[in-house]
């Protein structure tokens, strides 16, 4: 068997220690990533290598030569383009004529590969993937198997609602020569994206191996240092260079000096020709080749490359530090903190925790080096969540955080493109806005500034003006410590996940892209948006309806910028409107649980006492409406949701309407019996307007007061809804409170399980084998049927708990399969 080792990566999200090499180059333990890769090749009497380069090939080529120093025979294969995993793979067709293995030359692995050629012998599997299982599967590809090992499901980079297990895809395959006859050439290929699709479809025998054993992908600087960890806290069998002394755990290389007088404690290694001066202390750390540690030094729990100089009394603490590093007496190095090749660290001076010092840069005596916030370990290292970028004001989403955020925002887009920006009238949402625009700028990309105004109002004009997207900057609603960024693209969608993907590896990367002083950006303010804005609006309903109905109404702006918006146009409409909270008030835009309530009790009281048509909660962001009947009776989320359906249904042509699969059944119910599809999606913001832009929709609602009407904009706009709904209930003839008449009960219950992040995956391992054998839809989470009834679960995409939904003839039935799956949850954890 030959193997084939993936190793053109560029290694960005480990920069800077990967501007000078290839990221297989990268040492682990004082020797190349790769060779540990070989080490597990020759063990299974592998020798025979295919390496594929990309990025710096003499690198590796230099390194490695023939192969001969390592008792293989080494070819290399390069490539002019990126061709995705399975297309480069194809480039080395003519070596591959009998079975191979493939794995990346960046992870770190001690599975017993021997096993898993068995298993894929044994099974005459076409294609076997070899599997591992994780505490967090949400970076890497989700599988799932049958007991025989034949893999009937797998997602790549699924989001939770998508995670059906812990089993992922560890990116080491075992193949027969006839899966390249699938591959095209000279075409981008890849193999999880789409050659392992192809063989499920044509049901080819493709089969997951689950490996027992360490495995680690090597893929961020935090990775990196703790592979070290667990190297030397023995979790993982590696070969370790040197000798060990007595029956410590100290490996030392040769020609090594250690005064006597040094304290090495925990577990250590030292390279080749190094020198460790009187008094020094190393605590569980790797020190490189040809290095000089000075009197008094400390350093602990890091990592230091070869050729580097620490200088008396230095201190390092959970450090990375380069190749050819000089660092003088008493300088500090904080937690994170990581200096990169050929740079110099002055005396006394201090970097401060999480900098990233680039290669060959001086930091002079006595200076302090600070860096820009590192977004907090909450998030799990990811900056986009539900809601956009979400965070505490002036501490996590600070003005330098939004600088740097709208830097590499405008660099994934391009110099001399254009976006919108946005935001509240809260001063911090300016602040944060201001900041945003000037990292946007600083790449040479321009903007269009809005000011304040309402979400839809920017989102309608996406686009239209040659923007290439968004950012909405504001108070969050839910709490008054928090500040929230929406992104959204050049249709008014929030951001796809890979564009979110994008601008999150350029954040971590640093990857900072400037240009020249004539380049900057420039700043326009659109002084016809809100007009388009409106024109567009009154062209899309039927005014003429609506002025006929005269509709009286309560409605509560929130104290949001829909006041500056909304006014002039029920008043073209003709609408008799009892405003409350009608003033731009910045200190009053975030409600919380009892103040939300209290405000809906309020409009209720109104509408019963002023015999009004019906009451609208708008929220603050223009986004969201919360409805109360001409009875004042509040409608739940679930129940506005059905009533504003059946009016699409009763003034609508047949076509297709689209809902969260967490809704009810009864819109099923009520849509065939109109003849209207019905479209389940997912529950994120993005799905619903991804499926709203789809032919023959002409509604998606949710039961959280989110409506689209794609007619109009393929995003929420609760100004929009409030009138079409003015106008579906003028065209029936008919209020809120009669409609509810041909509303269907239902018996649904939202309930929530506490879960910790790193049994999710478990859990949602065992509801895929717990449901196997009923009816089940995997979509967002599971959804599992019994006949009509149903239960839904799926894990929280931003807290510690799952989402659990059930639906039943009763309310007593509901809850009883709720509990079922909340009590198989709890133990599932155990």
């Amino acid at each position: 068997m030959k193997a084939v080792i993936m190793a053109g990566g560029f290694g960005t999200r480990l920069r800077p220690l990967t501007i000078n090499l290839p990221k297989p180059m990268a040492p682990v333990m004082n020797k190349p990533m790769m060779e540990h890769i070989l080490d597990i090749l020759i063990r299974e009497d592998i020798k025979e290598v295919i390496s594929l380069l990309y990025f710096q090939p003499e690198t590796i080529e230099n390194h490695f030569g023939d192969g001969s120093g390592w008792g293989v025979k080494m070819n290399y294969i390069g490539a002019a383009e990126d061709l995705g995993t399975a297309g480069s793979v194809k480039n080395a067709e003519a070596l591959l004529n009998e079975p191979f293995i493939i794995i990346s030359g960046d992870v770190l692995t001690d599975f017993d590969l021997s096993k898993a050629i068995s298993f894929h012998r044994e099974r005459k599997a076409l294609a076997t993937m070899v599997l591992t299982r994780v505490e967090n599967p949400l970076p890497f590809g989700i599988v799932i198997t049958e007991p025989d090992g034949k893999i009937s499901r797998f997602l790549e980079k699924p989001s939770w609602g998508e995670v059906f297990s812990d089993t992922i895809n560890t990116g080491i395959y075992i193949l027969e020569p006839e899966v390249l006859k699938h591959i095209p050439k000279g075409k981008e290929f890849d193999f999880s994206k789409d050659l392992f699709p192809l063989l499920l479809r044509e049901n080819l025998p493709l089969y997951g191996y689950i490996a027992e054993g360490y495995w680690k992908d090597i893929g961020n600087l935090t990775e990196y240092r703790l592979v070290h960890k667990d190297i030397l806290d023995g979790k993982v069998r590696v070969n370790i260079q040197g000798e060990k002394v007595d029956d410590k755990n100290i490996w030392l290389g040769t020609d090594s000096r250690v005064d006597f007088t040094a304290r090495l404690t925990g577990s250590v290694v030292i390279g080749e020709n190094c020198k460790i001066a009187p008094g020094v202390k190393i605590n569980n750390s790797v020190i490189g080749k040809n290095c000089v540690i000075e009197e008094g030094a400390s350093i602990s729990d890091s990592v230091v490359w070869d050729e580097t100089v620490i200088g008396k009394k230095a201190s390092l603490q959970e450090n990375i530090v380069g190749k050819g590093v000089l660092i003088k007496e008493n300088a500090f190095l904080g937690v994170g903190a990581i200096v990169s090749d050929h740079c110099k660290i002055g005396k006394g001076s201090i970097i401060k925790d999480d900098v990233k010092v680039w290669p060959s840069k001086v930091v002079e005596d006595g200076a302090t080096l600070a860096s820009s916030l590192i977004w907090g370990e909450k998030w799990s290292k990811s900056i986009f969540g539900t809601y956009g970028v979400t965070g505490l004001a002036n501490f996590e989403i600070s003005p330098e955080f939004a600088a740097k955020l709208g830097a590499e925002y405008g660099a994934s887009l391009g110099k001399g493109a254009v976006v919108s920006t946005s935001r509240d009238g809260h001063k911090t949402s300016r602040m944060i806005n201001r900041a945003l625009m000037t990292g946007i700028l600083s790449t040479g990309v321009n903007v269009f500034d809005f000011g304040v105004a309402p979400m839809p109002v920017v989102r309608y004009q996406a686009g239209s003006q040659g923007d290439m997207g968004g950012i909405h900057s504001r108070k969050s609603p839910f709490d008054p410590e928090l500040v929230d960024m929406k992104f959204f693209d050049d249709k008014g969608m929030d951001l796809a996940s890979g564009k979110e993907k994008t601008i999150e590896r350029l954040f971590f990367g640093e990857d900072f892209r400037r240009v020249s002083n004539d380049e900057t950006g420039e700043i326009t303010f659109p002084v016809h948006g809100i007009e388009y804005y409106q024109n567009g609006f009154l062209k899309a309903i039927d005014a003429d309806a609506i002025r006929k109905a005269r509709p009286r109404i309560v409605l509560d702006y929130a104290f949001g910028s829909s006041t500056k918006i909304f006014p002039p146009i029920l008043g073209k409409l003709g609408c008799d409107v009892i405003a409350l909270n009608a003033n731009m008030d910045s200190s009053r835009l975030t409600r919380t649980g009892d103040e939300f309530q209290k405000s809906l009790d309020q409009l209720s009281n109104i509408v019963r006492s002023l015999h009004a048509d019906m009451g609208i909660y708008l929220d603050s962001g223009g986004e969201k409406v919360f409805l109360i009947d001409e009875k004042g009776d509040v409608l739940s989320g679930d129940l506005a949701l059905q009533l504003t359906t059946l009016l699409v249904l009763k003034t609508h042509r047949p076509s297709t309407i689209a809902v969260p699969v967490t809704a009810t059944r009864m819109i099923d119910e009520m849509a065939a019996s109109y003849g209207f599809k019905v479209k389940r999606t997912k529950t994120s913001a993005r799905h619903m307007m991804e499926t709203a832009r789809e032919k023959d929709v002409v509604f998606v609602g949710e039961e959280w007061g989110g409506f689209i009407f794609p007619a109009f904009q393929s995003a929420f706009d609760g100004m929009y809804a409030i009138v079409k709904v003015f106008e579906m209930m003028a065209m029936t003839d008919m209020k809120l409170h009669q409609l509810m008449r041909e509303i269907p009960p239902s018996h649904l219950i939202q309930e929530t399980v506490p879960c910790p992040w790193e049994k999710k995956g478990i859990v949602m391992r065992q509801l895929i084998e717990y449901t196997k054998e009923k009816e089940v839809v995997l979509l967002d989470g599971i959804k599992v049927f019994y006949g009509k009834d149903w239960i839904a679960t799926y894990p929280s995409q931003d807290n510690a708990y799952f989402h659990v939904f059930a639906e039943a003839g009763t309310i007593e039935g509901a809850r009883k399969l709720a509990q079922e799956y909340i009590d198989r949850i709890n133990e599932w954890q155990k």
